[in-house]
């Protein structure tokens, strides 16, 4: 009865077109109001407390490193290198949006930042050589949510909080899975492209190759200090984020000198705002979450899931189902931050690695991002490249289709994952 109550409430303020933040606030309440717990100074409390976290700091500082790469040119140069390496390649403007997509994970986290730097940039390349618009849109989209699986990465960090994730195993774990699905995107896109008739580039020389690597060489440099850092233990994942915004201004102003005074002061209203909608999201989520452990919510989830709890592979398949609908129709962190203090208990219960499971997670929340009838990325792209919605997802499906493919692969052999991730984490 409590759990239907829950979940009648926030379900039904969100179709009412309440902000998921203030149904999660209005679900807790009537949560409180069942248990006859309500008072406005519990509230406000516990809305306190739910952002009174250090590994939470690591949000705004990623925020502005990623802002900061956007502007300060960071993102530019790691497209020249790609460039300059196998944009010659039959489909290379392809090739060289998976192999940006995969750097430029590696530094801002931000699945929406990264999709629309990639179709700032390589959109009107790919339209000038004759890619066709909705494939293209559609690539740069699927690359666009590698972001959220390679550290540094919001979600993780939200993942973490949530559901009391190391969030330095989940970085460390994070990096095999993101790479495969770059391999992915180009077999797919290999098999897409033995169709097509598009230009190529001229094959850049030598000299051009050294060029576009020495001038580019400041931003790789960035993924090495974050993952390095974290991996031999010399800073925390919210002090490489310290070390990550710091970084990236200094090369920004003083090495490729694009960013200006003012340009900065936009930089960090932006990060500002940002911030302030996640973390009001996250206090009340982890209001909505006190209460969901007080009301005992996640035992009668137990109970429900009860024959399940003994075949933890067949149980995966049914949480990612569940994800995979339930991401299609809501954005990415309100769907961590309402299911994972659900779905925690029970997954400690089938002895499934909370690392693991809050990897694969991610992965399937990341592939709603270009799923309609929501699909956040998806809107973004479209916008940023004026391209039709119709023809960005019927561009999209190949890529939805490989990186499900994958999906019921980590399902099926989780050691396609977790060896890895113990190798990384040591």
């Amino acid at each position: 009865m409590t759990l239907l109550l829950f979940l009648s409430v926030l379900i039904g303020a969100i179709l009412l077109g309440l902000p998921v933040a203030f149904a999660l606030l209005l679900a807790a309440i009537a949560l409180m109001l069942q248990l006859n717990l309500f008072s406005a100074d519990i509230l406000a409390q516990a809305l306190i407390n739910g952002v009174d976290s250090f590994p939470l700091l690591a949000i705004p500082f990623f925020l502005v490193a990623g802002e900061v790469m956007s502007t300060g040119g960071l993102s530019k140069r790691i497209v020249r290198m790609a460039v300059s390496m196998i944009g010659h390649k039959r489909g290379g403007l392809g090739y060289v949006a998976i192999l940006t997509a995969i750097l430029l994970a590696g530094l801002s986290g931000s699945a929406v930042a990264d999709a629309a730097a990639l179709v700032a940039i390589l959109y009107p390349m790919m339209q000038k050589a004759g890619y066709p618009s909705g494939r293209s849109v559609g690539l740069l989209a699927s690359g666009g949510i590698i972001a959220p699986v390679i550290p540094p990465s919001l979600p993780l960090i939200l993942i973490g909080v949530a559901g009391n994730i190391s969030i330095k195993n989940l970085f460390l774990g994070g990096i095999v899975p993101g790479l495969m699905m770059g391999l992915a995107l180009m077999l797919v896109w290999n098999v897409l492209m033995r169709s097509e008739n598009v230009e190529t580039l001229e094959r850049a020389t030598a000299q051009e190759r050294i060029a576009a690597f020495k001038d580019g060489i400041w931003a790789l440099f960035l993924p090495i200090i974050i993952i390095g850092g974290i991996r031999f233990g010399v800073f925390t994942p919210t002090e490489a984020a310290v070390v990550a915004a710091v970084y990236a201004i200094l090369v920004s102003t003083v090495i490729y000198r694009e960013m200006t005074l003012r340009g900065f002061f936009q930089i960090l209203v932006n990060a500002g705002r940002s911030t302030a909608m996640v973390m009001f999201l996250v206090g009340c989520a982890m209001v909505a979450a006190w209460l969901i452990t007080v009301a005992q919510l996640p035992q009668q989830l137990a109970n429900l899931l009860g024959p399940l709890v003994e075949n933890p592979r067949l149980l995966m398949a049914v949480i990612m189902i569940l994800v995979l609908c339930v991401g299609m129709v809501m954005d990415l962190s309100p769907t961590i931050l309402i299911l994972v203090p659900l779905l925690m208990p029970v997954v400690k219960l089938a002895n499934i690695d909370p690392v693991y499971f809050g990897l694969m997670f991610v992965i399937n929340c990341s592939i709603g991002l270009i799923t309609p009838p929501v699909g956040t990325v998806l809107n973004v792209v479209c916008g940023v490249g004026r391209v039709p919605m119709s023809a960005a997802v019927k561009g999209t499906w190949p890529f939805i289709a490989a990186y499900l493919v994958l999906l019921a692969l980590f399902v099926a052999f989780p050691s396609i994952i977790t060896v890895p991730m113990k190798w990384f984490i040591g």
